[in-house]
């Protein structure tokens, strides 16, 4: 049985979805996570520089195991055009156990 605590949902957001997808594609055929969910047409509000700033964004979901979180990261912080990449990951409380199976399959780890 798969403990949902070792796998972790990871959100970066991505200026355009040619970037995100070609990112997604990349991290998924290194293994680092077993699938990337791309969804366009987020729009982000926050504080740079110290001033208030505006981007329309794509938001990539990221399937994947706390064992491969920091190649991941490592990964996106190489391939992310932003200066400071929102890079942020989420523990999984649970899941259907067979998909986690797939996730820990699909990143290596057995």
């Amino acid at each position: 049985m798969t403990v949902a605590g070792d796998f972790l949902l990871v959100l970066t957001t991505l200026p355009d979805p040619e970037r995100a997808r070609t990112i997604a594609a990349e991290v998924v055929r290194l293994g680092l996570a077993a699938c990337v969910s791309v969804l366009p047409g987020v729009h982000s509000v926050f504080q740079w520089q110290g001033k208030l700033d505006h981007a329309d964004e794509c938001l990539l979901l990221l399937k994947t195991t706390s064992k491969r979180y920091r190649d991941l990261e490592s990964r996106l912080v190489t391939l992310h055009p932003y200066e400071l990449p929102e890079i942020i990951a989420l523990p999984l409380a649970a899941g259907l156990d067979n998909y986690l199976t797939w996730i820990e399959k699909n990143t290596g780890i057995q």
